[in-house]
This record gives C-alpha cells, structure tokens and sequence, in this order.
C-alpha cells in the first residue's frame, strides 16, 4: 500500500521543510506517539506498514529507526511519486477477468505499482533505492511471506485496479455509480484510474485493512456499485447472526450479522476462491452454505440436496455464468441459477405470483420469451424446465408425449393444472378446502421438499431436495400394481379428498381402479397438462395398448361422462361409457380421434 498522490501533484509534493526533513525517523517517532490518539490517525505508527525496529508487527527491521525510509525519501529515490524509495517489481502481472467486466484492465499503474513493489512478494522489503545494500530484517524475512497480503503476480482473484472509471464505463455496465459521486475518502487518481489508494490509505489502519472508510454494511463498496434491489434484500438487511455450529462463515472480517457484512457474505476483495466476481469459494454452492446450513440463516439448505432426488447443484462446478444462455447453455444447476443473492428477500406472495425468495432472478414466460425479472413462479421453472434442448426424456411413457413443461401448462391445452390460468374443469368434487376450481397453485405446491411445512414437517421449502422423486413433497407411485394406501398417491390426496375419490363422485370407476385394479393415478392422468384431452387424461402406454379399433383416447361427454378407447388389464374397451347414478351416457362429440403419436 502507499500513500496516495494529489490529482494534480506538482514536481515536489510531499517534499518536507528543510529543518524537519533532517530529523531522523528516531527522533520523529517519540514526537508523533505523544500526540493524542485522536490526532495520530493519518500515521503508520503502531500499524503493520510500521517496518521499524519498533515496529508492532512480526516483520520489522533488525535495526532501522526510520519509519517512512521503507517507501519514502527526500533524495536519490526512485523517480516515482510521491519521493518514492522502494525498489519497483519488474514482474508481470496476471490481471483481473470476468465475462462480466466491462472495464479494460492491463498491466499496474500508479499507485497500485508502488503497493506491489511490497505485496507482491517479489522484492525484498528492505531494497531500497537510496541505500547501497537492503535494509536487514529481522528473523531471516526477506520478502513479505506468504499470507493474506502476498498477492503474489497472479491478481485475477484480486479487485481490478488500474483501470478507467469514467461514464463510458457506467453506461457500459449499468451496475456502477456516476464517478462524480466519488468525492468521500474513496476516489480515483489523477488519471481517474481505480487503484489500491481507492479503497486503501497505506497511513491510517484505525479502520483494519488500512481500508479508507469502516466497511460496515459495505459502505466501502457501495461507493461505486449499484446492485438492483440491494438494499432491500436479506443480504443487506438480515441483523442474524452465527449461531456457533460449524466454521466461523465470517472469519475475514470483524463484523457479526449478515447486514454488517453485506458484500463480505459472499465476496472477498483479495485471494478469492472464485475469480471471476471474487466469491468467497471456488465452488459455487460453498458461498451459500457458509450460512444456509443451519449456521446463520433458520433452515438447513445444505443437507436437501444430499437426499434421494434434488436439483443436482453438486455434480458441476464453475459452470454457471451470469451472462450465460438462460435457456439452452450448458446443463447445470446452481443456487445462483434460482435464487438472486443481491435481490433475494423473505417476502411470501400468493401463487402464482414469485415470492421475495425468488425477486431479480431470470426466467422465461408463457410464450417462451426471457424475462430478466420473474414476476410468477413458474416463469423460473420454465427456463430450465420449458424450451430447454436438454431437459431429459419423459418419466411416464405417455400416449401423447411432451416434456415441455411451458406447453404442458398452455392456457390453450384441453386441460391443465392451474398453474398459468384458473383451470376449464368448473366441476371438481373431489377438492379439498381452500382448494376450489378457481384457484391457483405453483409448482412447488407438487415439487417441494418432503419435510415443509406444506408436509408437516419444519425443514425448509422449495424443490432443493426430497426423499420422493423428481423432487415430490409427498409420494405419488407412478407404477401400477401397489396396495391403494393412502400414502402411495399422497401427493394427488394433498388437494384431492382420498374419500370422494374413492367413493366415485366423479368417476364412476375410481374405486374400481385404484383400488380392485391397483392402478396408479398417473396411469390415467398426466398431472401438468394434455394438448387434446380433458380431464388430465394421457394415458401411460405401459399399461395401456391400443383397443381393437387401433385408439387410445377418452372423450368427454359432459360433467362426470365420457367413453373410453383403450385395452388395460386384458380388456378391450371400445366408446366404453361410463357416467354417474347409472344414467345413460350421451353421446360423444363430433371430433376427430385422439390417436397414438
């Protein structure tokens, strides 16, 4: 770190009276440490920039007195501002990068070369242009030792330095402040350059980390960045704190609750272990688990995707990109990909509108178009789950056969689950209270850990991970042949009376099926949507085989009536009717068959 120069230094800033300038750093010293503690703020002394032999810290000279000789001389320095003395690295430098950067960053300069000339541990402290031989150190240290301040040459896990801050920049990137805002103690050099003086004063550590301003709540950093909905966010404003179970997740800074730490929660300025966007870790996952495994944030994220069926977060790693394809990039998952760490925030919505959880993350809507903001849940849902090339193969093996889950819920469709629209079936007697043929539901209202509290229990929501898959929060057997309990269809008993059901007050056959035929649910009904037939009904083609007329089709005739074209269970079925309190069926409609595809 070093002192920073003025923005228009003249030929001979920092030069000192004569008389004072011959006052050797021993004598200087006792005079400054009997100033009051208020007055010494802007001093090295006493701090680890303090390489004296009185010097506080584990490295210091073995018998220099001088305090300011280490980066600074009146005569014979280097030529470099402000009367620099310390030997210059000649090494080349590693720079930041980020497919999100909009900054050209190069090669140090200014002020950050003179800080590098220490921290990045090439040159020996002690080398020094005004003396013939290094200053000797005690201990045997010659160069800074490995640790948090080496930096090493390899400055891509470090904040950018050296680069223009100017209003082209701002346009560019759309997450920074104006530079005329930079007027406090952080601000750019004489070139408008970000350098290490930015955000460090190599003379004042009363802060810690000779930051220039107290880093709390990330005051520093908001200096120049812009987040959409930070302040409004958990991350900004939770007051929680460590609970003490496993590691310290904030073991880099003096500060114990998630708002004092703010940006620290998830980043760090130097050494990162992500480089691109300098995140804490280099796997993505271990950024949330820090706190949402029961450590800080109430519930334990961290152990729902180690159970049977989860969003697979754990089988790549640093593949996500902000600035990748939504829709069709590389096949992964990330807590990145569903939750925005700068917007997200515990705000409860009713479906099918997104909650707080989910604010500022991308999606897709119901006409395949990205949004950059979800503003319903299944939005998020349809990026992976919609238009997606590579969203897996069926796990039914339906009549009519669509994995699409955007054209599954198509308002257009014969029949849908009431995900995107209030549902066309106005007679459903099976619901359960509140549950009418008015309402609406999400996806996770299906897909949800099995240990909610929509399932009784108290462990976290949404669809991170559950012991039924694909990520159920209640068992639903997709296969036939099971004892018809109550917990082999829970999932379709959540909203659907298990007793009307099987009392067939809207299908005349029901009991017979579930119940004497040992047919699951699902091998009639596809629970998210049919393009052509109403009532959910595709039928599962493992079950179920063309009739003797060569269809597989049911056709509705009105409330609780329709016929059946099929063979199941040995029998061959063809314009089957069935209907409610042996009233003869009506006739079906005049349309075309519903054919095997």
């Amino acid at each position: 770190m070093s002192f920073r120069p003025p923005k228009t230094a003249p030929a001979t800033a920092g030069v000192r009276p004569k008389a004072a300038r011959r006052l050797p750093g021993l004598l200087l010293l006792p005079l400054l440490l009997l100033l009051p503690a208020g007055l010494r703020g802007d001093t090295i002394l006493a701090s680890k920039h303090d390489l004296s032999v009185v010097g506080p810290g584990p490295i210091k000279a073995s018998s220099e007195s001088d305090v300011c000789v280490f980066c600074h001389t009146p005569h014979r320095g280097t030529g470099d501002l402000p009367l620099w003395n310390h030997t210059l690295s000649t090494a080349t430098y590693t720079p930041y990068s980020s497919s999100t950067t909009k900054a050209t960053i190069g090669q140090p300069t200014g002020s950050s070369k003179l800080c590098l000339s220490c921290h990045d541990g090439t040159v020996a402290l002690g080398m020094i242009a005004n003396r013939s031989r290094p200053i000797e150190m005690r201990n045997g240290v010659v160069n800074l030792p490995a640790g948090p301040s080496n930096l090493g040459t390899d400055l891509s896990d470090d904040h950018p330095i050296s680069f223009l801050y100017d209003s082209s920049l701002v346009a560019a990137d759309g997450h920074l402040k104006d530079p005329s805002t930079l007027t406090h103690k952080a601000r750019l050099d004489h070139n408008n350059q970000v350098q290490c003086t930015s955000c460090h004063n190599a003379h004042d550590n009363q802060y810690g980390k000779f930051l220039v301003q107290n880093n709390q709540g990330s005051a520093l950093c908001i200096n120049c960045h812009s987040i959409d909905l930070w302040t409004e966010s958990s991350h900004s404003r939770s007051p929680k704190t460590w609970n003490g179970v496993g590691p310290n997740p904030w073991p880099h800074t003096p500060y114990t609750t998630v708002a004092a730490n703010g940006c620290e929660n998830c980043h760090a300025v130097h050494n990162a272990g992500t480089k691109a966007r300098l995140l804490n870790f280099a796997d993505e996952e271990k950024n949330c688990y820090t706190c949402h495994a029961g450590t800080v944030a109430a519930k334990d994220i961290q152990s729902e995707f180690n159970k049977f069926s989860a969003h697979p977060i754990l089988a790549t790693s640093g593949v996500h990109d902000p600035v990748e394809d939504p829709v069709n990039g590389q096949r992964h998952v990330e807590c990145a990909d569903c939750h925005n760490p700068h917007a997200s925030k515990p705000s409860p919505a009713v479906a099918p509108n997104a909650s707080g959880a989910l604010a500022g993350v991308k999606g897709v809507d119901v006409d395949g178009v990205v949004v950059n903001a979800v503003t319903y849940e299944y939005e998020l849902c349809f990026r992976c789950h919609g238009d997606s090339l590579t969203r897996g193969p069926a796990r039914v093996n339906r009549n009519t056969v669509q994995t699409n889950a955007r054209l599954q819920f198509q308002r257009s469709n014969a029949s849908f689950h009431p995900i995107e629209a209030q549902g066309k079936n106005p007679n459903v007697p099976s619901l359960i209270a509140p549950w009418t043929a008015a309402s609406r539901m999400y996806c996770t209202d299906c897909h949800n850990n099995n240990q909610a509290a929509a399932a009784g229990g108290t462990g976290p929501n949404g669809p991170h991970g559950s012991l039924y898959a694909p990520i159920l929060e209640r068992q639903l057997l997709l296969t036939d042949y099971n004892v018809a309990d109550t917990s082999a269809y829970a999932l379709c008993y959540k909203c659907h009376s298990e007793g009307s059901i099987l009392a067939d007050q809207s299908f005349s056959s029901h009991r017979h099926h579930v119940v004497d035929l040992q047919t699951a649910c699902t091998t009639c009904h596809d629970p998210h949507g049919v393009e052509r037939s109403p009532r959910l009904i595709n039928f599962n083609r493992d079950y179920v085989s063309p009739s003797s007329t060569g269809l597989i089709e049911f056709v509705s005739s009105g409330n609780n009536s329709g016929n059946c074209s099929l063979t199941c269970h040995g029998k061959d079925h063809v314009a089957t009717p069935y209907t409610l309190g042996g009233l003869p069926a009506p006739p079906p409609p005049l349309r075309g068959p519903l054919r095997p595809r």
